[in-house]
């Protein structure tokens, strides 16, 4: 079983940056991509950033240029750098780890985006 948890959300003014992080425990092996989701008051959760076990990222278009996903294997972490905040950004961020027989979810980090 894999357990996530996030950090590193919070308030934030328009066009500043915030550091997510997540943390895995438990039986992280055969992992295949690592990723954000974003969920808004009153929408469904969306797919933000995507890394492979390989390396291949993929963005949603809404962040690309701003967003930038990284991983530290060793430390079974995953992390999102987030630039140039726009109020639009603000959600409920979770990360998503998917291997052979595993699909864990965090319990999510709120990131506010609001002068």
């Amino acid at each position: 079983q894999v357990q996530l948890v996030e950090s590193g959300g919070g308030l934030v003014q328009p066009g500043g940056s915030l550091r997510l992080s997540c943390d895995a425990s438990g039986s992280v092996v055969r992992m295949l991509a690592m990723g954000w989701h974003r969920q808004a008051p009153g929408k469904q959760r969306e797919p933000v950033a995507l890394i492979t076990a390989v390396g291949s990222t993929n963005y949603a278009d809404a962040v690309k240029g701003r967003f930038t996903i990284s991983r530290n294997n060793a430390k079974n972490t995953v992390y999102l750098q987030m630039n140039n905040l726009k109020p639009e950004d603000t959600a409920i961020y979770y990360c998503n780890f998917r291997g052979a027989g595993y699909n864990a979810w965090g319990q999510g980090t709120q990131v506010t985006v609001s002068s």
